[in-house]
């Protein structure tokens, strides 16, 4: 694994800007969410935006493009966060060029944002932070239901030295522990890197799998298609999430966890199941994507990161 490059920490009125990549979400959400990080100290910019949501999509792919292409550009934002996930990160990465990143960010966000974690992991080494949206987990509150966790979302954005734990609040697949770089995210956006420019490599990893609404036959089908893929060789250990909304189809009982458990199990590494991390009902997880960090396997298990994820 080569040298990751950190952002500057967030700092009292640190200014962040809210983006909008993929799909497009009710205003009333943003507003709450962007009044969670105002009260935690930061200012917030929300780009103004002519025009209305095309398709499934929260813009027209070039208004998109100008809004992350000026968020990464502009030394007035110190950290950028995305309103919500859906559908249509990856179609900006085929028109980013490197030479824009001049200096890394705090770039924070979930689901289809796990696009763009890719790309910046691949490409430039950036540290980013897999943790709340603006509307969808901010909007909710700290430790609320559909909420964040403060605690990881502090540390992970703030701490400039040393390293902290994170209890995973999951349970045990197969016991033990490992370190390596944490890397991951929504597993059906990992799934579709696979071919591409900037498809994730997930060897020395521990690696982050979680999603929502996915069927048992649905899970095995991408895991199946990751380890044929070669995606599981090399990987320290593995952090499951809780995939909610899953549902078992009629006259068949195997259960999400099962799928894990006979595709993953075989792998002989570390593996806890159903950590609050992305789509969870329980207040969300903050982890940083791109530092070391040490899975412990064990009970309800640990995540040890090893290092700050941000710089002074």
């Amino acid at each position: 694994m080569r040298k990751s490059l950190k952002p500057p920490g967030l700092a009292p009125d640190s200014t962040i800007v809210v983006i909008s990549p993929a799909s497009s979400c009710k205003e009333a959400r943003v507003k709450s969410g962007t009044e969670t990080l105002e009260r935690l100290g930061y200012r917030v910019v929300r780009v103004p935006r002519n025009g209305k949501p095309e398709a499934y999509f929260a813009a027209p792919l070039e208004t998109r493009l100008e809004e992350f292409r000026d968020a990464v550009a502009n030394p007035a934002y110190q950290a950028i966060f995305c309103s919500r996930g859906g559908y249509g990160s990856a179609e900006l990465v085929d028109s980013l060029k490197p030479s824009i990143f001049e200096q890394p960010k705090i770039f924070c966000g979930f689901s289809d944002i796990t696009s763009l974690h890719i790309f910046l992991w691949q490409k430039l080494a950036w540290v980013t932070f897999h943790g709340p949206l603006v509307a969808g987990g901010l909007d909710a509150g700290e430790n609320a239901t559909g909420g964040y966790d403060p605690e990881s979302f502090s540390r992970a954005l703030t701490v400039r030295k040393g390293g902290w734990s994170t209890p995973l609040k999951a349970e045990t697949l197969v016991r033990g522990s490992a370190t390596g770089i944490l890397l991951g995210g929504c597993i059906t956006l990992i799934e579709t890197s696979i071919g591409t420019s900037w498809e994730l490599d997930t060897r020395g990893a521990i690696l982050l799998l979680e999603d929502r609404g996915v069927k048992p036959y649905q899970l095995d089908r991408m895991l199946l298609h990751l380890r044929q893929a070669g995606k599981f060789k090399g990987v320290r250990g593995i952090v499951l999430g809780e995939f909610p909304d899953a549902g078992i189809p009629d006259g068949n009982s195997v259960s999400i966890a099962d799928v894990c458990r006979r595709i993953l199990g075989p792998l002989g590494i570390p593996i806890v199941y159903g950590a609050p991390v992305g789509h969870t009902p329980r207040p969300m997880l903050t982890l940083p994507l791109g530092v070391s960090v040490r899975l412990h396997a064990s009970g309800e298990g640990r995540l040890d990161i090893l290092e700050p994820a941000v710089t002074a």
